[in-house]
């Protein structure tokens, strides 16, 4: 897949949230926004692991929010993939930003502020409905199983892209919902 098959994808279906059309997005526009970001982001000389999270992030942003962003595209003003490198880029500069941030290593933190009686995922106390059933059914299989996201793509007959989107959109209700509760919380 490629800019010509981007060019293909019938926006008002995407932003309706077919499925169908969402994956061949992605498809699509995965190898571009993996570009964009990773031009962005080589000289800060950051892991793959960050890379590819950060890759993710425009995903997310993109159907945030029932497609708020998406549905911003104006496609006389620019064409899909334009729009999706600038995206993709103010993505990955965020991405960098919030990296930037100070922060102190997990283990010099009291557990008692993490709000978890220990690490694992299976231990927290996930009030009902923050969570959709599929990201619990994904962090599940990722962290109670152990399992990787191509298994899990498999098991689950998706795109394994999709997994690591709802795995990326879980943790950060979960990131949002712990901090509001946290000591000195509340937002």
């Amino acid at each position: 897949m490629g800019v010509a098959e981007l060019n293909q994808i019938d926006l008002r279906a995407l932003t309706g949230g077919d499925k169908r059309t969402w994956d061949a997005f992605v498809s699509a526009a995965a190898p571009l926004i993996n570009a964009v970001v990773r031009r962005t982001l080589g000289a800060y000389r950051l892991s793959e692991d960050d890379v590819m999270d950060a890759a993710q992030d425009v995903f997310v942003r993109l159907c945030a929010q029932d497609f708020r962003l998406l549905k911003t595209y104006d496609p006389a003003r620019a064409g899909l993939p334009t729009w999706l490198s600038v995206v993709s880029r103010s993505c990955a500069i965020d991405h960098l930003r919030r990296r930037r941030q100070a922060t102190e290593p997990i283990d010099d933190v009291p557990e008692a502020f993490l709000g978890v009686e220990d690490r694992h995922v299976e231990k927290l106390r996930i009030p009902d409905g923050l969570l959709t059933a599929r990201q619990i059914l994904v962090l599940k299989y990722l962290y109670d199983e152990e399992r990787d996201v191509m298994e899990v793509a498999r098991l689950l007959s998706v795109d394994a892209q999709t997994i690591r989107s709802t795995h990326h959109k879980a943790l950060l209700r979960l990131r949002a919902h712990f901090r509001e509760e946290g000591p000195g919380g509340g937002g």
